[in-house]
């Protein structure tokens, strides 16, 4: 058996930059490889996984933060391709359809892909119904195989009856195994109900669990579970399954081969009614601004929420020191918040309060500290005075607005 012996002096080029040799020795060994399971592995100890500090010592940098703009450009060139699944003659179908709340697949549609993909196994096929124009572009990733458009003005908005008409056409056609949909307050639950008063299926409701034979779903007001043979029609809650990670898939756009029945609607869409953001609880919030002690004027602050139509929320610093009440307080030990979008004013980012956003979309965070805990969880970062920042963004929505207005007389 070889013995791996250490070479001191190799190490001691390796971090001392100012060596003629420096860079030869820092970059020898592999520095990343691809493990079996198709996850990007890391040599720490190689000087290419971290940087080199003042000292001459070198420091493992796992956020890619210190080392700014190269950490990011290194992430994308070892970027790696995921294996991809193709299923070229499935021996039957699962179909979904997301409530893709702004054009978009939400954390809850991803969650019931994730299931599907779990009621799919490897000979079954993930069919996802997408209704009208969509700005989503990563259902390869999100583990659809087949990918069914349908267009049309009967399903603009609130449409209901026509929808549940196109899906029974999707019924005919494919003979789906199990339907999911998500059984949400944005158009999952009620469109599923609808549909399971077509088809004449009694759907499993708030499922949470799913095995080969049964469905465990919430009753009771959420205080217990009832569980029930594996039904076809599956009305899912989020979290129902983890996310599909580690396959890429075809997600081939296919079209239905009979046209769509349509009937005179007996719903009319007059479209959103205006809500006023301070009514809306913070638990059912989609846009949520929110500040910490990060901000010095919080007058400001509540003007930018009206101009940006969004719904307040604190830190529970911001709380105890009585610029916010009590029932604004985000976080675990005040309200867990599932906004699409979560945008943190100031806050440095506490345990509790990350664990209170855990389940929102997108975050974004403006601070002065670059290496505060909710920069590093932050979807987007601004660095700089907030009170600059939330200014300059009214004044990009006012005139955003009032581009629209002139657009449109």
């Amino acid at each position: 058996m070889s013995i791996i012996r250490r070479d001191p002096r190799a190490e001691w080029i390796a971090r001392n930059r100012l060596h003629p040799l420096h860079a030869a020795m820092s970059t020898q060994g592999q520095i990343s490889w691809m493990g079996p399971n198709g996850v990007l592995r890391k040599n720490p100890h190689l000087a290419a996984a971290g940087f080199i500090g003042p000292a001459g010592l070198k420091r493992i940098d796992r956020s890619g933060a210190q080392q700014g703009t190269s950490g990011k450009r290194a992430q994308v060139e070892t970027q790696v391709q995921l294996p991809l699944h193709v299923v070229e003659q499935p021996a039957f179908h699962i179909v979904v359809v997301p409530d893709l709340v702004g054009g978009r697949l939400s954390s809850h549609d991803k969650d019931l892909l994730g299931l599907a993909r779990k009621l799919a196994g490897d000979a079954g096929a993930v069919v996802a119904v997408v209704f009208g124009s969509d700005k989503e572009n990563q259902y390869d990733v999100a583990g659809v195989d087949r990918l069914l458009r349908i267009h049309g003005e009967a399903f603009d908005g609130y449409s209901p009856e026509a929808r549940v008409l196109a899906l029974a056409a999707v019924e005919q056609e494919f003979k789906p195994r199990h339907w999911l949909l998500p059984d949400s307050r944005t158009g999952g639950g009620e469109l599923g109900r609808r549909l399971g008063a077509k088809l004449g299926e009694r759907p499993a409701t708030r499922v949470w669990q799913v095995s080969d034979t049964h469905s465990t779903g919430r009753a009771g007001g959420g205080q217990q579970d009832l569980q029930r043979p594996l039904a076809r029609l599956i009305l899912a809650a989020a979290e129902c399954a983890e996310p599909v990670s580690e396959t890429r898939h075809e997600a081939r756009e296919i079209s239905l081969k009979s046209a769509l029945a349509h009937s005179l609607p007996r719903i009319e869409d007059l479209g959103p009614v205006a809500v006023d953001p301070a009514q809306i609880p913070m638990a059912e919030a989609e846009f949520i601004l929110s500040g910490g002690n990060g901000v010095r004027d919080w007058n400001l602050f509540h003007q930018a929420a009206q101009v940006l139509g969004a719904t307040e929320g604190a830190s529970r610093v911001a709380v105890d020191d009585g610029h916010m009440p009590r029932n604004r307080q985000v976080g675990a030990t005040g309200t867990w918040v599932t906004a699409r979008v979560y945008l943190a004013v100031g806050i440095s980012g506490a345990i509790q309060h990350l664990q209170g956003i855990g389940a929102c979309d997108k975050v974004v965070a403006v601070n002065l500290d670059v290496g505060c805990d909710m920069i590093k969880r932050a979807d987007l970062s601004v660095i700089g005075d907030s009170a600059e920042i939330l200014t300059a963004l009214m004044a990009k929505v006012s005139a955003w607005r009032q581009e629209g207005k002139r657009d449109a007389a």
